[in-house]
């Protein structure tokens, strides 16, 4: 939300005119007043104050996320007088992204957003922010998480910036652990994670009544069970996709055979956003599942009274997980004004510094963008009693790298198709992945 779920003032010029949020129509939007020569006559009146700069922040969050950034949005909005952000709220991610497509085709952008695609980038959709980045003296980009900052770059240049953190954890029932004489601390691996689940399960006629886990429907924690377990997308020269090697069709079909044959975990799919996301968190806290995999971001949503959070595991042999840890981050689209651009940077900077970036990892467990943030005092002392929140740090420090896919989305989009397969028709992981392998090798060659 599969993320994890903050800087200062950028000195705006005195002439900014009133702008509309959209800035395909604005050009510049950065005038000078008439009569400010220094040789004006004493008389003169003084220039009137200049307007605000109003601009729409698309974001696609929903539930306490949503509130948390509509929140940070108002405490922005009445920390200075040079911006006003309006928040348009999105269903998830993908409809944001959908919406700005079309918006691209119309001119008619708003001035930040949050999303990020590199192929766009190289198209010429989005605008670099490095000269943003310098004009802001404040700014200190090593203080960022620099594996963070980087996935932001496209072709050597900065083109969006990382606003939180995220990487998928684990939430399990704190009552149906110990019910079981299950010991969190000691499921290393995927193995001790499903003789668990089957210890947990409850079956009445045959039917599961109580799901021992619950996997997050589509391919991400999937993939990042794959990662652990030694396999890759493409190989080492980028020439071959290898999403069909036994890494991936043992590691898929454990799922297959856990969720449809054993019955011991389920998915919800499909639905509205997030509609999903928030059925397979309502199981768990209503006592209908004994934990669920689910982002960093979700703690927000949590009540930690009745959960707890674990790492995801490795695999036997093999070593400790390491599943993706990726950067939710945002982006100024190309057609923005200037003077809209201007404005987007000084709302990026004000949520990503430390204070705020600090904040907003307490409210809603997504990691922190800069490093500074783990001094922040509130930060400390909330880590201090709730100890669920160095847990995606923690995972963080040996987590994977998110793939980056040459083909603008082709690959991605063969594994999701190749995980419903899995998941819900309960097709076998070695026929769905050697059918995604065949559409996203044809569109890997397409590049050469």
């Amino acid at each position: 939300m599969n993320v994890l779920k903050r800087l200062s003032a950028l000195s705006m010029v005195a002439g900014f005119t009133i702008l509309t949020a959209c800035g395909g129509n604005s050009g510049s939007g950065n005038t000078t007043a008439a009569n400010g020569a220094a040789n004006a006559p004493s008389s003169a009146s003084p220039a009137a104050p200049s307007a605000p700069v109003t601009i729409e922040f698309w974001y696609g969050l929903g539930g306490k996320l949503g509130e948390n950034m509509e929140a940070l949005i108002q405490k922005f909005n009445a920390s200075q007088q040079d911006v006003i952000v309006k928040g348009i709220v999105q269903a998830d991610y993908s409809e944001t992204e959908q919406k700005l497509q079309a918006a691209i085709a119309t001119g008619q952008v708003p001035a930040a957003v949050l999303s990020s695609n590199a192929d766009w980038a190289r198209k010429g959709y989005f605008a670099p922010v490095d000269e943003l980045m310098a004009q802001e003296p404040d700014f200190n980009k090593e203080d960022f998480v620099q594996t963070f900052l980087t996935q932001g770059q496209v072709d050597g240049k900065q083109y969006f910036l990382p606003m939180y953190g995220t990487t998928q954890v684990m939430y399990y029932r704190k009552d149906t652990f110990e019910k079981n004489g299950i010991d969190a601390s000691q499921l290393k691996t995927w193995e001790d994670l499903a003789a668990a689940a089957g210890k947990m399960t409850v079956k009445e006629g045959g039917k599961t009544t109580f799901y021992g886990w619950e996997p997050m429907w589509g391919s991400g924690n999937m993939v990042d069970a794959v990662l652990s377990k030694g396999g890759s997308i493409l190989s080492e020269d980028g020439t071959k996709v290898t999403i069909d090697t036994p890494e991936w069709i043992e590691t898929w079909d454990l799922f297959r055979k856990w969720i449809h044959e054993d019955q011991i975990m389920r998915i919800h799919s499909g639905g509205q956003g997030w509609e999903y996301w928030y059925k397979t968190i309502d199981d768990v806290m209503k006592g209908q599942a004994a934990g669920y995999t689910g982002s960093s971001g979700d703690q927000g949503d949590l009540d930690f009274s009745i959960v707890s959070a674990m790492e995801q595991p490795g695999w036997e042999g093999v070593g400790e997980g390491k599943p993706v840890a990726q950067a939710i981050m945002a982006g100024i689209p190309a057609k923005a004004g200037d003077a809209e651009k201007q404005a987007a940077m000084k709302w990026f900077t004000y949520f990503t510094n430390s204070e705020n970036t600090a904040t907003w990892s307490i409210n809603t467990g997504y990691i922190a963008v800069r490093q500074s943030a783990l001094e922040d005092p509130a930060f400390v002392k909330f880590s201090e009693s709730n100890p669920q929140i160095k847990i995606p740090l923690m995972q963080a420090a040996h987590g994977s790298a998110p793939f980056q896919d040459p083909t603008g989305g082709k690959i991605n989009d063969a594994l999701t198709i190749a995980a419903d397969k899995v998941q819900i028709e309960n097709i076998p992981a070695a026929e769905a992945l050697q059918e995604a392998q065949k559409i996203a090798q044809a569109a890997l060659d397409k590049l050469k």
